[in-house]
C-alpha cells in the first residue's frame, strides 16, 4: 500500500532521509520509531504527498502511484505532529468543514464528535481547548473519512488516559477493517501494543525492521534468570555453563541470560550439581533497552 524505494530527502545541505527502502502492506499497522531528528516526520509527510523526494520514489495505493499525485492522496488521512485549527471555530464547525472537503456523509459529523469526546465542548471555540482536546479533535478529523490509509504523526501526544483508550480502540478497529496504518511515536508501549511491524530510523537511515514475532524473540533472548544459591555456587555455575555458556555468578547469585525455554534445563543443571536454591527471579527483556541498543549500534 505504501512503498519507499531508495527514498532520499534533503533540505539544502541537510539530508533528512538517506535512501530508505521499506514497504507497508495493505491492512498492516507499522510503527516508525527513532530519536528526534531521525527523519520520521519527513518520511510520513512524503507518504502523505506533502513533500517530494529529492531522489528515489514514494508510491501509494494499489496500483502504486507517486504519493504526491491527487488520485493517490485520495486514499489517505494524515494527522500532523502539531495540530492547529482556527481559534474562533467550534469543534463542530471544524469537523463540518473537513467533512465537506472530503465529501463524507453528514452523519459522520456526530460520529466524529463522539469519538473526540470533548466533554460537552464541541460548540466551544477551539482556541479555548487544552492541548489534549486539540489532539483528540485532530484525530477525529483524521478518521472522519473511510480512508484506506491512516498516516499519524505522534498521535498519542498530549492524550489523557481516556483519549489513549479511544485511540487504541480506533486503531484496533481500523486494523480489523483492513485499513493500513503508519504512525510515528516516542511511546514504545503504543508501538508494542498496536504494530504488526516496527521500523527504526536513525540519522535518516533504517536501523532495523522487526515483526512482532521477531521482536518477541529478541526480547525473550534478552531475559535473565537470577538464582540465589546457599551452597556449591562454583560447582553449580560450571554445570549450568554446559547449557548456558554466558551464565555468571556474583556473590550468592547465579545470573543466566537467555529465553524462558532455557530455564528448565538450567534448574536441572543446578539440581545435578547438588546446590541449594534459596531464591529465584526472572526478568523479561525490555523493549526500551532493545530500542536503545539498536539506536546506539546504528552507523
Amino acid at each position: 500500500m505504501i512503498a519507499f524505494r531508495r527514498f532520499e530527502k534533503s533540505f539544502g545541505a541537510q539530508r533528512a532521509v538517506d535512501g530508505i527502502t521499506l514497504e507497508v502492506h495493505a491492512g498492516e499497522t507499522l510503527a516508525l520509531l527513532g530519536p528526534n531528528g531521525s527523519g520520521k516526520t519527513t518520511t510520513l509527510k512524503a507518504a502523505a504527498g506533502l513533500i517530494r523526494p529529492t531522489s528515489g520514489e514514494v508510491l501509494l495505493g494499489v496500483p502504486g502511484r507517486p504519493a504526491h499525485l491527487a488520485e493517490a492522496r485520495q486514499v489517505v488521512s494524515f494527522l500532523p505532529q502539531r495540530v492547529a485549527f482556527p481559534d474562533t471555530l467550534t469543534a463542530r464547525e471544524v469537523i463540518e468543514f473537513y467533512r465537506a472537503l472530503r465529501g463524507t456523509a453528514a452523519s459522520r459529523v456526530d460520529d466524529a464528535l463522539r469519538f473526540a469526546s470533548l466533554n460537552g465542548a464541541s460548540n466551544r471555540a477551539v482556541g479555548t481547548y487544552s492541548g489534549g482536546m486539540t489532539q483528540r479533535l485532530g484525530l477525529a478529523v483524521a478518521v472522519l473519512p473511510d480512508s484506506r490509509v491512516l498516516l499519524l504523526d505522534e498521535p498519542t501526544a498530549a492524550l489523557d488516559p481516556a483519549g489513549l483508550a479511544a485511540f487504541y480502540a480506533m486503531a484496533e478497529r481500523s486494523a480489523r477493517d483492513g485499513r493500513t496504518l503508519l504512525f510515528t511515536s516516542h511511546q514504545l508501549g503504543d508501538a508494542e501494543r498496536l504494530a504488526d511491524r516496527f521500523a527504526i530510523l536513525v540519522n535518516g537511515r533504517l536501523a532495523a525492521v522487526l515483526s512482532q514475532r521477531e521482536l518477541r524473540d529478541r526480547l525473550a533472548a534478552r531475559g535473565v534468570m537470577r538464582v540465589r544459591l546457599a551452597t556449591r555456587r562454583d560447582l553449580a555455575l560450571a554445570q549450568v555453563r554446559h547449557v548456558a555458556p554466558s551464565a555468571s555468578c556474583s556473590d550468592e547469585e547465579l545470573m543466566v541470560p537467555g529465553p524462558p525455554g532455557l530455564r528448565p534445563a538450567v534448574l536441572e543443571a543446578i539440581r545435578e550439581a547438588g546446590a541449594e536454591i534459596v531464591g529465584l527471579t526472572a526478568e523479561e527483556g525490555r523493549l526500551d533497552a532493545l530500542y536503545r541498543d539498536l539506536v546506539e549500534a546504528a552507523p
